[in-house]
């Protein structure tokens, strides 16, 4: 289990997190997400960028994903 400080852009489905998107190049790479994905509007869904820590993985690629956020 490794613990880190990360940013990632949430999806929120009716007020539930669905979907967790790490963002390696930081806040501003979140935040450009975020405005793209909002362009195709959903009542149901919305975006969030968060800053905090979180669980995360290995991937077969090397590359990280998250598992679950720690929220305090």
């Amino acid at each position: 289990m490794i613990v880190e400080s990360v940013i990632a852009l949430l999806m929120f489905v009716q007020g539930e997190i669905k979907e967790a998107r790490l963002q390696v190049d930081g806040m501003a790479q979140c935040l450009r997400g975020k405005r793209q994905a909002e362009r195709q509007y959903s009542e149901t869904v919305s975006y969030k960028c968060y800053k905090g820590a979180a669980e995360l993985e290995d991937n077969i690629d090397g590359s990280k994903s998250i598992k679950k956020l720690i929220i305090e």
